[in-house]
């Protein structure tokens, strides 16, 4: 397919709105007399409520309403938000406690959405909210990932919310038993929050019956479903929108709280009532990522090929099951355990349980980097223990490319890879050849330079299919109706310019629409870096599909076999005739013609299978031992990713994931004391990365085209953070190991470091 030869890097044209202030956001949006909602939140992590009373809130100036769980109830709302569940080990489902949108005789963690008010103005709801009684018989907090303790919820009287297992644990054993090296690590995720530009916030109406839903999300059909759901509402009569978003990460796809109580709100007052979020009420509320500790073990035979793989983890689900998140530790976990290397015994057991702090879900790319960061950190080590370069120790476990298609110890069918020329091109850019001049450099002023390697392998996720509407407007522009939701990653431009490619079309004349329910009847919305190839993937059927519809149109009109009517992505073309319209000559033609139906094609796909991106991220730190200062001076990435449509686009998005990955790594942590008070609540005590902590990053793409799809595509949205984690704390390990860290787990903050190398060196006393 010549076409994708062009991969043009063209500017976002939603950046003009963008950056002129022109962006139209669910806060932008609201209705003309709307009314201001605020969340009475808990002020503890665990206690038995015994008194909520808010009839002195209710007749506050400005007060329309203060609703509490009961309020729900009384109106008929199910007020529980559901959650999957995983199986455990002994075949049994993983606990299932109810997640109400509103506590109800229990607080489980401090922030947990009590009571809602809505008043004229936001003053006015938050002056209300100081007159809200609640009593509470204060419990113990649960914050360790033990079994017994204090029991969160009945249903699970251990607080152990599962107990997963993947793999032939006897077989691996068997194997460790024979190895000849075995090696180990067990290494600490640290918990991390969102800290999107733009908090969760919606508004919602009504018109008559119906619902209208506006919410700053990834999606809007899973929320339309629940909302229905809830409501005991046909699903026509739920309208769910998302205009623009400042920033989803996974976070914004799930269901939350405060969207349920608004709808109620709205329909018990008669009136459109908003929601916003602030930003410590979005750091207590928010579902949160990582925090997991993992024990992960490789088996070597003697000539340093891995056997087996071995894994214990154990992560945090917080207060409730939120939608996704058992799925998310043990499903997306277990379909990059092996990354890239090739070995079939493996083993993983994977427990979660409940603690008081606010739910854990997923968002940058939860599951598959704790899977690589462990995977690959644990390699790092082998390479240290074995003495074996790093580079080769890869190499010599990859999958060969003969190989392929793979199907891995988890199921997954790689399709094609290219690992070890990806990595060597990787060396080469990075001048692994200079970092023995550049380490005695940095020795020289007293600092301590550290190499790190990550080779990453995600999978694309979510729904594979995906729908399309193509409209040809009575103007001469063409809409197209997309079922994905862009939360800033340049969807506009990029689907534009696909559809542009296929058709020629201008792209100026190509009008993206998303995030309307009642516009596109199904879609998968954003996440699992799944959008632009499930979309792309069934505009290109669409497009096949409408020069097939104007092709025997104009073979009609020309009178001749529609056999000889061809289309070369720019003009339609016909033996024996000179005409050679084009695609919206057509669409008038047809409009004149009386040919509505040639006007509006609608169409939907599925993709074939998974694609894979995979690449090769080295990161070069440098530490200043007495104050324990990282700085990351050099940072090398090289991917592939396939064919890429926008370059320009792609390199934004592992620009923006490499930015994530060193905020984890060295400057973010979440924090909460033993009584289950988040101690980094603001941006004063949680430090995301800034200018000054981001190197400069050298970004290429080797691309091996995917067999999955016809656009031989693979992904890129969550590839920066993926390999970005590994790849700096292996490079902190290596800076530190000579003066005898062995134990290097993130955020690798001055004190930590510091402190990493005081205790070092009181050991070696």
């Amino acid at each position: 397919m010549d076409k994708f030869g062009k991969s043009q890097s063209v500017r976002r044209v939603e950046d003009v709105r963008f950056l002129t202030g022109h962006g139209r956001y669910v806060d932008d949006i609201v209705p003309e007399g709307a009314l201001f909602a605020f969340v009475f939140r808990s002020p503890v992590a665990h206690a038995t409520i015994t008194m909520l009373d808010v009839s002195e809130a209710r007749a506050a100036p400005g007060v329309h309403a203060v609703l509490t769980a009961q309020d729900l109830l009384d109106g008929g709302i199910d007020i529980n938000i559901p959650g999957t569940t995983q199986p455990n080990r002994d075949g049994t489902d993983g606990a299932a406690p109810d997640r109400p949108v509103l506590a109800r005789g229990k607080l489980r963690h401090v922030g947990e959405a009590v009571a809602m008010v809505i008043a004229d103005t936001m003053e006015a709801a938050k002056d209300a909210a100081e007159l809200i009684e609640l009593d509470y018989d204060e419990l113990p907090a649960q914050m360790h990932w033990v079994l017994g303790e204090v029991a969160i919820h009945e249903e699970a009287p251990d607080n152990r919310a599962l107990d997963y297992g993947l793999g032939d644990e006897d077989a691996c054993n068997a194997a460790f038993e024979a190895a000849a090296h075995v090696v180990s690590l067990e290494v600490e995720d640290n918990r991390i929050m969102v800290c999107s530009m733009e908090p969760r916030g919606c508004f919602a109406e009504w018109d008559g019956d119906k619902l209208h839903l506006s919410v700053n999300g990834q999606g809007v059909w899973g929320q339309k479903s629940l909302l229905a759901s809830a409501f005991g509402l046909p699903p026509e009569k739920v309208r769910v929108t998302n205009p623009d978003v400042g920033g989803g990460f996974g976070m914004k796809s799930f269901a939350y709280p405060e969207y349920h109580v608004a709808a109620f709100a709205a329909k018990t007052l008669g009136r459109p009532v908003r929601w916003m979020s602030d930003r410590t009420e979005a750091m207590l509320s928010d579902n949160g990522g990582r925090d997991l500790v993992s024990l992960g073990e490789l088996a070597f035979d003697a000539d340093h090929k891995i056997t087996a793989y071995r894994v214990h983890t154990k992560f945090n689900l917080g207060a409730y099951n939120s939608q996704f998140a058992q799925a998310i530790q043990t499903l997306l976990f277990s379909r990059v355990l092996m990354g890239t290397y090739d070995v079939q015994t493996t083993w993983l057991r994977a427990e979660g349980f409940f603690t008081n702090t606010a739910p854990v879900d997923a968002y940058r790319g939860a599951g598959r980097p704790e899977a690589i960061y462990l995977l690959e950190r644990l390699m790092d080590r082998a390479a240290r223990e074995l003495g074996v370069d790093p580079v080769e120790l890869r190499k010599r476990n990859f999958i060969p490319e003969a190989a392929f298609p793979y199907k891995t110890a988890t199921g997954e069918l790689y399709d094609v890879g290219e690992f070890a020329k990806l990595l060597d091109a990787a060396a080469d850019q990075a001048d692994l050849s200079g970092l023995a001049a550049r380490r005695a450099a940095s020795e020289a002023k007293g600092r301590l330079r550290g190499l790190g390697i990550c080779y990453y392998i995600e999978s694309i996720l979510g729904d594979p299919s995906e729908g399309a509407r193509v409209e040809f407007e009575e103007d001469g522009s063409v809409t197209l109706f997309v079922g994905t939701q862009s939360n800033g990653q340049g969807h506009e431009t990029v689907y534009a310019q696909f559809l542009s490619d296929q058709t020629g079309i201008p792209a100026d004349q190509i009008r993206i629409v998303q995030g309307d329910s009642d516009l596109i009847a199904k879609g998968g919305g954003t996440g699992g870096s799944r959008s632009v190839t499930t979309q792309t993937n069934v505009t290109l059927k669409a497009v096949a599909n409408i020069v097939t519809a104007f092709s025997e149109f104009l073979a009609g009109e020309l009178g001749v076999d529609p056999a000889q009517v061809s289309f070369d992505d720019l003009q339609f073309r016909a033996e024996g005739s000179n005409v050679t319209p084009t695609m919206l000559e057509v669409a008038q033609m047809a409009r004149k013609a009386g040919r509505e139906d040639l006007l509006r094609h609608e169409t939907r796909d599925e993709l074939p299978g998974r694609s894979y991106p995979n690449g090769a991220h080295i990161a070069e730190v440098e530490i200043d031992p007495d104050t324990g200062v990282v700085v990351v001076d050099r940072y090398t990435v090289v991917d592939d990713f396939g064919n890429l449509i926008n370059p320009m686009l792609a390199e934004g998005q592992v620009h923006g994931g490499v930015a994530q990955g060193l905020g984890q790594a060295i400057t973010e942590r979440v924090v909460y004391d033993e009584d289950g008070q988040l101690l980094t609540a603001s941006f004063m005590d949680y430090a995301v990365p800034r200018a000054d902590n981001m190197p400069m990053i050298s970004f290429s793409t080797r691309p091996v085209p995917s067999t999955a799809n016809p656009m031989g595509m693979k992904g890129c949205g969550e590839a920066g953070t993926v390999g970005a984690l590994a790849a700096v704390a292996n490079a902190v390990q290596d800076a530190l190991w000579d003066k005898g860290v062995r134990q290097a787990d993130m955020p690798f903050t001055p004190h930590r470091v510091w402190g990493m190398l005081q205790d070092a060196a009181i050991a070696a006393e």
